[in-house]
């Protein structure tokens, strides 16, 4: 196939991916942010994700901040800025700090050195638990355990669920196919032999 359609092809194939930017710093105070579609849940206790990143280049400082300063954020991305979200997944030079090119305003929290983006409403803070380089694609993956969360009572129901629909959390398909998920159902734990119950969302 023809790269680029063999990328979108291969890219798009398992539908709807978890849309965050991901924000970093290094140890003089420069920040930086990129967008990812990569991160997955790994464990709740502890609770841990994990995201792939590609390998690090010379123009790219993600893993280099993460792997110095060990803590970094992710950011969920609104319809409002999907755009200035999609901008920052261009080759900026190392050492220019997309928060400032792409327009957005950083937050910080008492004792945590990574940058939050201040317009999102779901913000994780996370400290590096591992990171480990994977031969087959050259590509790395980084584990982190959440240590702050930052959204607003009304997004979290009372059994701790978040309303990623009330939240406006947007998603994407392959490299830039961004959608709105709409809500379906929710349903109780499985049992086997016993038909799910509906649960309010």
């Amino acid at each position: 196939m023809e790269k680029r359609y063999r990328v979108n092809l291969v890219n798009s194939l398992n539908g709807y991916k978890s849309l965050n930017l991901l924000g970093t710093i290094n140890p003089d105070g420069i920040t930086n942010l990129c967008l990812v579609s990569s991160v997955f849940h790994l464990g709740s206790n502890p609770p841990l994700f994990g995201v792939i990143i590609r390998p690090e280049r010379e123009h790219n400082d993600t893993l280099r901040n993460i792997s110095l300063v060990g803590q970094y954020t992710l950011n969920n991305v609104l319809p409002a800025w999907y755009k200035q979200a999609h901008q920052t997944s261009a080759s900026y030079p190392s050492g220019v700090s997309e928060f400032d090119e792409c327009g957005f305003k950083k937050m910080y929290s008492q004792g945590f050195l990574a940058p939050f983006v201040a317009s999102s409403t779901v913000r994780m803070g996370l400290e590096l638990r591992e990171m480990t380089d994977l031969a087959i694609n050259g590509t790395t993956m980084v584990i982190g355990e959440v240590v702050l969360l930052m959204a607003d009572d009304s997004l979290l129901a009372d059994d701790g669920t978040i309303n990623h629909a009330a939240a406006c959390t947007m998603t994407v398909s392959g490299l830039d196919s961004y959608y709105l998920p709409q809500p379906v159902g929710r349903l109780a734990y499985a049992k086997p032999g016993v038909q799910p119950k509906e649960i309010e969302l």
